[in-house]
C-alpha cells in the first residue's frame, strides 16, 4: 500500500483497504511506542501546523507524532499567520509548501483545506473543518478495533447533532468499513440527504448499514458503541446554546441509554466534553439554563459525568489514539518506509 504524496482531507478520498491499512499501521506504531522502539522514519523532514481553531488533542498529537517520527515541527496558531487576512489561502499554500514537507490545517471552511491541498505541492492533512474530521475517525476506529477485535458488523450509534463534521465523518467511515451506523437525533439535525444516500450506497459494498432515527431507545438498543459530541461546535455563536439545548437535552447520553445498549457496550466522545461544572462553559450553562432544562443543571450536557467516568468509557484511550493514527497518516503520506 503506497499513499506517498497523498493529501488526507476526507475519508471519501480513500478506499476501505487504504483506511484499514492506516488503522493497522497506527496499531503497529502504537505497539512500537509502548515497546520503546524508535521509529524515526522522517528525520530531516519539517511540517507546519496551521490552526485557525485551537485544539489540545490535535496539536499535541501532531507535535508528539512528528517528533517521534524525527521531524521538525512549527506551530502557527490563530494569530500566527497572515492566511486569510493579508495573504490568500492560495498564496499561503505556495509559500508553506516550499518551506515544509507537510501541512496540517485545522480551520473553519472545508474549501480552505481543499485549496491548500491544491496549491501546496506537499501533503496536506485535515485536522478539522466544518464538514469533516477524518483524523479523529481513524482514532475512533482504532479504539473500537482494540476493544472488539474487529470493525465489520459492529453496531455503532451516534447520539446528538448528526449533521456536523463528526456525524458526517463517522457515517462515512462506517459506510466504508462495514459498521452498522445509526444516527439518533431530531430530524432537523440529521446529516445532509445526499451524503446519506452516498453512504448507503457505499455501505451496500461493505456490508454495513445506515439508519437515521429520532427514537433514542430504539436507536441505542443493543448498540456496541454509543458515541456523542458537543452540542455547539467551536465558532458557533453563544446564542445557539439555548436552541441546541432545547433540541438535544432529551438526547443526553446517560446511564439509561448505556443500559439500553449491549452489556459490553463502550462509550466514546472525541472531546472536549461538557459533563460537569468544572469548565467555564459548563458552569455558565448550569446557571443560565439549569432551571428550565433540569438535565443540564449540573453542567452536564451531551453526556453525564457518571457515564464518562464509568468503566464503559474509552474516551481517554480514544484521545491517546489520535497521536498514533495521526502519526500513521503522516508517515504513510510522506514516505514508503514503514518497517
Amino acid at each position: 500500500m503506497n499513499l506517498k504524496g497523498r493529501n488526507f482531507i476526507t475519508l471519501l478520498d480513500f478506499t476501505s483497504e487504504e483506511i484499514n491499512f492506516l488503522i493497522d499501521l497506527s496499531a503497529q506504531l502504537k505497539k512500537e511506542k509502548y515497546e520503546g522502539k524508535a521509529h524515526r522514519h522522517l528525520v530531516g523532514k519539517n511540517i507546519v501546523l496551521l490552526f485557525q481553531k485551537d485544539s489540545t488533542r490535535t496539536r499535541c498529537a501532531f507535535e508528539a507524532g512528528g517528533y517521534d517520527l524525527g521531524m521538525g515541527v512549527t506551530y502557527l496558531g490563530p494569530s500566527g499567520s497572515q492566511m486569510g487576512k493579508k495573504e490568500s489561502i492560495k498564496d499561503t499554500a505556495r509559500v508553506l509548501g516550499r518551506m515544509y514537507d507537510g501541512i496540517q490545517f485545522r480551520g473553519y471552511l472545508h474549501q480552505d483545506a481543499e485549496q491548500l491541498a491544491e496549491f501546496a505541492g506537499v501533503p496536506v492533512w485535515n485536522g478539522l473543518t466544518d464538514m469533516y474530521h477524518p483524523t479523529q475517525i481513524l482514532a475512533d476506529f482504532l479504539t473500537i478495533k482494540e476493544e472488539f477485535g474487529k470493525l465489520e458488523g459492529v453496531k455503532f450509534t451516534y447520539v446528538g447533532d448528526a449533521r456536523n463534521n463528526m456525524g458526517n465523518s463517522l457515517m462515512i467511515g462506517a459506510a466504508k468499513l462495514g459498521l452498522h451506523f445509526t444516527a439518533v437525533a431530531p430530524e432537523e439535525l440529521w446529516p445532509d440527504k445526499d451524503l446519506v444516500e452516498h453512504c448507503k450506497e457505499m455501505a451496500k459494498e461493505s456490508g454495513g448499514t445506515i439508519t437515521l432515527t429520532e427514537d433514542k431507545h430504539e436507536g441505542t438498543k443493543n448498540a456496541d458503541v454509543v458515541y456523542t459530541d458537543v452540542w455547539v461546535s467551536m465558532g458557533e455563536p453563544k446564542d445557539v446554546w439555548q436552541s441546541r439545548i432545547k433540541q438535544l437535552s432529551d438526547y443526553q447520553v446517560d446511564k439509561a441509554i448505556m443500559e439500553n445498549a449491549d452489556e459490553k457496550a463502550i462509550f466514546m466522545h472525541c472531546l472536549p466534553a461538557f459533563h460537569g461544572k468544572t469548565t467555564e462553559v459548563g458552569a455558565q450553562i448550569a446557571i443560565e439554563f439549569g432551571e428550565e432544562y433540569p438535565r443540564v443543571k449540573n453542567g452536564e450536557m451531551e453526556v453525564t459525568d457518571e457515564v464518562i467516568e464509568s468503566s464503559q468509557s474509552k474516551v481517554f484511550q480514544e484521545a491517546e489514539n489520535r497521536m498514533h493514527t495521526i502519526k500513521a497518516v503522516m508517515l504513510a503520506t510522506m514516505s514508503d518506509d514503514y518497517e
